[in-house]
């Protein structure tokens, strides 16, 4: 599949098979939905404190309790590709106390790296809310000397030992990225994968690894600091939060667009009621001012969708990262 497979913003490829694999997972128990909830709600965060997903909840889970009237709790269960926070969630009761924070590493790409994920990134659960995207950007210590994604190329190729490359993790989409920006440019990378996010800007911040394909939001901060310099965004396009950054898309790298999503996902067979419920509450809080500014201020680019089409994309990420893991012969 071609690459603007893979871009957050196409929304409508894949419908029909994606709509079939939607299924009759929500049943109609409308007495549970309306009891719910009794007690605390689990958000399930496949990456440690720190990461986009993570600030996502944080931001989120206060004014969800608020409206819920019940707490919402952040439990952090990172590894294995963020398959591991996945398949708790895909094997837990379909109550709606059990929440997954999903990403196109636990769903869109684990699945294709892994010989046994335990859980399909469609048919395992019930998709209730996109809340938002964040784009990858290249990011270097400051002694690297280029200031340039051209520049960077040019200094890999120069260098007599490959060139490691930090990710937040196995699976994540700076791993993938990194691995098809080394194929596309005939680069000699090693991949360093991290447990998280936090851990590996920390060895890009102390110049332990000089390049890191890392998500935006933490790396604005940084830049300004002139701790990292930031090459080039994944994006379509460039975003109003690093005007200065430009898009591999403008740089004639198409094929390297990529953004992560962020959404609440939960076990199959929730009951519709429910499930409407919580996506209702959701896209509520996602649609207010406060909410959104906080998020764009980190980075993201959010945009409300139905559940259907939320499905449609995961669907349509999946078979795209596929693909790219295929050629690029990432493993987990």
């Amino acid at each position: 599949m071609h690459v603007t497979g893979r871009r957050s913003f196409l929304w409508g490829l894949g419908g029909a098979s994606a709509l079939a694999m939607l299924g009759t997972g929500w049943s109609a128990h409308a007495t549970q939905g309306q009891s719910w909830p009794a007690r605390p709600i689990k958000l399930v965060v496949t990456f440690p404190p720190g990461g986009s997903s993570d600030i996502v909840a944080r931001i989120l889970a206060p004014l969800l309790a608020e409206k819920l009237g019940q707490s919402v709790v952040i439990d952090n269960k990172p590894g294995a590709g963020s398959s591991i926070g996945a398949q708790i969630v895909a094997h837990s009761a379909s109550d709606g106390y059990t929440l997954l924070v999903s990403n196109s590493a636990a769903l869109s790409i684990a699945p294709s790296l892994l010989q046994k994920p335990g859980y399909d990134a469609v048919r395992s659960f019930e998709h209730l809310a996109y809340i938002g995207a964040v784009p990858t950007v290249f990011a270097v210590h400051p002694s690297v000397p280029a200031n340039t994604l051209g520049e960077l190329t040019a200094w890999i190729k120069e260098q007599a030992a490959p060139v490691s490359f930090g990710s937040g993790g196995a699976a994540s989409v700076g791993h993938l990225v990194g691995e098809q920006f080394a194929q596309v440019n005939k680069l000699s990378m090693e991949h360093v994968p991290y447990r998280g996010a936090g851990p590996m800007r920390a060895d890009l911040l102390s110049g332990h690894i000089k390049l890191a394909v890392d998500a935006l939001p933490q790396n604005i901060a940084l830049q300004k600091q002139g701790r990292v310099k930031l090459l080039a965004l994944t994006s379509p396009g460039r975003v109003p939060q690093a005007p200065g950054i430009p898009s591999v898309a403008e740089l004639g790298l198409t094929q390297l667009v990529s953004e992560n999503f962020v959404g609440i996902s939960a076990p199959a067979g929730l009951p519709r009621a429910l499930g409407e419920k919580i996506s209702d509450a959701v896209r509520e809080i996602s649609a207010r001012a406060d909410f959104v500014q906080a998020l764009q201020a980190q980075g993201f680019v959010t945009r409300d969708m139905e559940p259907a089409a939320f499905t449609r994309l995961i669907a349509d990420q999946q078979q795209s990262w596929s693909e790219i893991a295929r050629k690029t012969g990432a493993r987990l």
